[in-house]
């Protein structure tokens, strides 16, 4: 059964509510990073950004059905025709493979020093996410 698509109302609706848990998500990283959670704090820095372009892809209505899918999304309709730079596909891509390791990989255990990079390169990214949605 397909799925009515959703009115510009509803979408930007989603699209702000996306937004909003974007930046809820990167202030429970902030928590967790003061209380020394390093590695739940590098899972919230992955969804604040997944949030973000998940809101991008929306306001476009284009579709992913996986997390790897939101990526090649991302890529193929945002960074393959210059709308955003790569380095931010190159950051969420790494971003994503960390998340993934820090949650399902034995003994991995990241520190301040990672996050403390990761954090204003997360805020930096959806920042960006709102310039091309042209939210400010």
């Amino acid at each position: 059964m397909k799925q009515n698509p959703l009115t510009e109302e509803e979408r930007n609706i989603l699209v702000t509510y996306r937004i909003q848990r974007a930046k809820e998500t990167l202030l429970e990283a902030d928590n967790l990073i003061k209380d020394g959670f390093y590695n739940a704090t590098v899972n919230r820095l992955y969804y604040a950004c997944y949030y973000a372009v998940i809101a991008l892809l929306v306001k476009n209505g284009i579709n992913a059905q996986t997390h790897q899918g939101v990526i090649q999304m991302f890529s193929l309709h945002f960074i393959s025709n210059n709308k955003i730079d790569k380095q931010h596909s190159i950051f969420y891509g790494k971003l994503f493979n960390n998340r993934i390791s820090g949650d399902y990989d034995d003994f991995v255990q990241y520190n301040n020093e990672m996050v403390a990079i990761l954090r204003p390169q997360a805020e930096e990214f959806i920042a960006v996410i709102e310039k091309e949605l042209k939210i400010h």
